[in-house]
């Protein structure tokens, strides 16, 4: 299995970044998770055409959600006319991107299927937990025989992110924030990433999802503190094995 980030930001992205996606490849099969603003121009460098087997939206913010209208238009009007491919997102994530326009509708490209529950992707058993957030949000588990990612999409603290992440070999954990905020919790700081991390036993942890503007490198000395295993900062471009 390969990961391949498309976008680190949170909200908006910074000059020559992206917000949140990610592409995923085990056996020749292609799955992106979320297509927040510019991830679309780094995904179309690695599968022009847009050219992807399955794509998975964990929440309608459009730093997570919005380049899928860009993937649509690109499967739509480009070279050549390709085959639906899945869709799996909230109901309430179809309906975002379907009012960016009136045609062409997601459902003529895709075959859209609500994320909540279980499913079965290409190689990909896909599993799905509940998490706070602002808007309803749920955390992804891609697994095969030998292999497991975990990704969060946003979420505040709860208990269900060492569920979520349960001896994944890599989990890729939102790290918005640096200094915890007042109540009611619905974004993490890099410090409790590294905590729930720890708790899940992840074999290794990804953050991403920085706040424009903050000091990566902060983030990473802050979830060491709760966090002994391998560390990664997202970067738009890196490519994480997990062999």
């Amino acid at each position: 299995m390969k990961v391949t980030i498309l976008g680190s930001c949170a909200a908006w992205p910074e000059p020559g970044r992206a917000c949140s996606g990610y592409l995923v490849e085990h056996e020749g099969f292609r799955l992106v998770l979320d297509l927040g603003f510019a991830t679309l121009p780094r995904l179309l460098q690695l599968c022009p055409n847009g050219t992807v087997d399955a794509v998975v939206i964990t929440h309608r913010h459009t730093d997570h959600c919005v380049d899928l209208n860009g993937l649509l238009r690109v499967r739509h009007h480009g070279e050549r006319r390709l085959p639906s491919i899945p869709l799996l997102c909230g109901p309430d994530v179809a309906a975002l991107v379907d009012s960016l326009e009136p045609a062409p509708r997601l459902t003529e490209l895709f075959d859209v299927d609500d994320l909540a529950g279980h499913h079965r992707l290409g190689p990909f058993r896909v599993d799905t937990t509940e998490l706070p957030h602002h808007v309803p949000n749920l955390g992804v588990r891609l697994s095969t025989p030998t292999r497991s990612l975990a990704y969060t999409g946003d979420t505040g603290p709860s208990p269900k992110l060492a569920e979520l992440g349960a001896g994944a070999d890599l989990f890729i954990m939102e790290a918005t924030l640096q200094e915890e905020p007042p109540e009611p919790r619905y974004l993490l700081t890099a410090r409790e990433a590294g905590h729930w991390a720890a708790r899940a036993n992840a074999k290794r942890l990804l953050l991403t999802h920085f706040w424009p503007g903050s000091d990566r490198g902060v983030s990473l000395r802050q979830a060491a503190e709760t966090y002994q295993g391998e560390l990664i900062a997202a970067d738009e471009g890196l490519v994480v094995e997990l062999d």
